[in-house]
């Protein structure tokens, strides 16, 4: 019975978030919880749905068309493509599940023993879009925001996979800042980048780094050229810059004070 009523939580989370219409006022009143136990139920839309494949099977093979096009243009350095991990290569839909399902949400210590299993699936199309890449002569570089203590498990996984150039030189962890553009740089010192891989805009550029929900949202489409040319975007409802954006990147509210401002934001009508 209690699994049968967080799902039903979890249902009427999922139904509120395709309403449309204004946003729910400060007088609303609901049983619906978003933070944390809603998380299950994109994460059973990213486990189940074919939906969710054929939007990740899609990107990649629109990234190979792409590549193949400037492979066919010349460049001054050799090429490279950069790609985030988490939800770009690797699915950790079930560490959502189970922190959801015990009524948490992210933290490093779990985070890190989840990791540390080296366990988690590829997200579809990946695999055969890098090793195509890395066929041609194209070096990949992955830039992630996992810790430096991380390395060991993080290539490990990539390595059951078989990715190709899963070693040291081509991974480029978090070190001072979560903001990516440092470590972009440093590719760019040897490579021409032709393309970059995510799930959030700020694996793509600087200019979406913990910015305010209506600065991030008119940068992407001031940047829509960009988007299926040179940045590929892989789909995640779970989490990521766009629910940090809702409360201002204060990370250290509670999920009571998280869940409220998320749903002060629902349109309803």
């Amino acid at each position: 019975m209690k699994m049968i009523r967080l799902w039903g939580i979890v249902l009427l989370a999922g139904l509120a978030a395709c309403k449309t219409g204004q946003p729910v006022t400060g007088n609303h009143t609901s049983n619906t919880v978003l933070v944390p136990q809603g998380v299950a139920w994109a994460a059973l839309w990213q486990q189940q749905s074919g939906e969710y494949k054929a939007l990740c099977l899609q990107a990649y093979q629109l990234a190979a068309l792409r590549l193949d096009q400037y492979l066919a243009q010349s460049h001054g350095k050799p090429l490279a493509v950069v790609t985030d991990i988490d939800e770009t290569v690797l699915d950790n839909s079930p560490y959502s599940v189970h922190q959801s399902l015990n009524k948490k949400g992210y933290d490093e210590k779990s985070w890190a023993e989840w990791t540390a299993k080296a366990v988690a699936d590829t997200v579809p199309g990946a695999p055969a879009f890098f090793k195509y890449a890395a066929s041609k002569g194209v070096q990949v570089f992955y830039i992630t925001n996992r810790q430096e203590s991380e390395r060991a498990a993080t290539l490990k996984n990539l390595q059951r996979f078989n990715f190709p150039y899963t070693d040291d030189q081509h991974l480029l962890l978090k070190t001072t800042t979560s903001g990516k553009e440092p470590r972009r740089q440093q590719v760019l010192q040897q490579y021409d980048i032709v393309m970059l891989f995510g799930d959030n805009l700020s694996d793509f550029s600087a200019i979406f780094d913990k910015k305010p929900v209506e600065e991030r949202n008119s940068a992407a489409l001031k940047s829509s050229a960009e988007f299926g040319s040179r940045f590929i975007v892989l789909p995640n409802p779970m989490y990521g810059d766009w629910e940090g954006a809702l409360y201002n990147f204060q990370y250290k509210l509670t999920e009571q004070q998280k869940d409220s401002i998320m749903q002060a934001t629902l349109k309803n009508y």
